[in-house]
């Protein structure tokens, strides 16, 4: 069994800043690629940002050059760190990793709001 925990979420002024953690734990032998995902009321998720086991990212263009994600193999943790917050990215976070135990899987966080407001 895999669980992924998120937390960090939370409320924050227009301009402020969040940093989101995201730690698998159960049994598996590898982590692959690992992300945040969100979802807003009435849209659909949608990506935000990526990372592969061997560090290359990737990033939505609506979070580029404000949003760092990055993991701590050792600690099997993924963070986003979000700066120069705006409203429209007030949503739920979910975490999402690709895990090896028996065979590699898709599991996901049971997500953390962050609201953007004043």
């Amino acid at each position: 069994q895999v669980q992924l925990v998120e937390s960090g979420g939370g409320l924050v002024q227009p301009g402020g800043s969040l940093r989101l953690s995201c730690v698998a734990s159960g049994n598996f032998f590898s982590i692959n690629a690992m992300g945040w995902y969100r979802q807003a009321p009435g849209r659909q998720r949608e990506l935000v940002a990526t990372i592969t086991g061997g560090g290359t990212t990737n990033y939505a263009h609506s979070v580029k050059g404000r949003f760092t994600i990055s993991r701590d193999n050792a600690k099997n943790t993924v963070y986003l760190q979000m700066n120069s917050l705006k409203p429209e990215d007030t949503a739920v976070y979910y975490c999402n990793a690709d895990v090896l135990g028996s065979k590699w899987s898709d599991h996901w966080g049971q997500g953390t709001q962050v609201t953007v407001s004043s």
